[in-house]
């Protein structure tokens, strides 16, 4: 059974920075698409990035300049540096491994809160 558990989130005062880090069980880590995705209050959950197994990225328009996504294969990890935040990127933040060969996220992690405010 697959396991996702998201941490680092919190409050940081905008302009301020967050690394947000997903912890994924080992199996079919390495061949899996990752992905961070985020729903803020009243809103649909959104993709913020992904990356596949060929470490190839993909951002939303939002997060273009601002945010890293990155994965660690050996630590079955994937995290997400976030820069230069602002009060608009209050959401909860939601880390997803897609199945084998397939693109769209099938697990889930609980999520983790990010709030920007001064």
């Amino acid at each position: 059974q697959v396991q996702i558990v998201e941490s680092g989130g919190g409050l940081v005062q905008p302009g301020g920075s967050l690394r947000l880090s997903c912890a994924v069980s080992r199996s079919a880590f390495r061949i899996s698409t990752l992905h961070w995705y985020r729903q803020a209050p009243g809103k649909q959950r959104e993709l913020v990035a992904r990356i596949t197994v060929g470490n190839s990225e993909t951002y939303a328009d939002f997060a273009k300049g601002r945010f890293t996504i990155s994965r660690d294969n050996a630590e079955a990890t994937v995290d997400l540096q976030m820069n230069s935040l602002t009060p608009e990127d209050t959401a909860v933040y939601y880390c997803g491994q897609s199945l084998p060969a397939t693109v769209e996220p099938y697990y889930w992690g609980q999520g983790t809160r990010v709030t920007v405010s001064s």
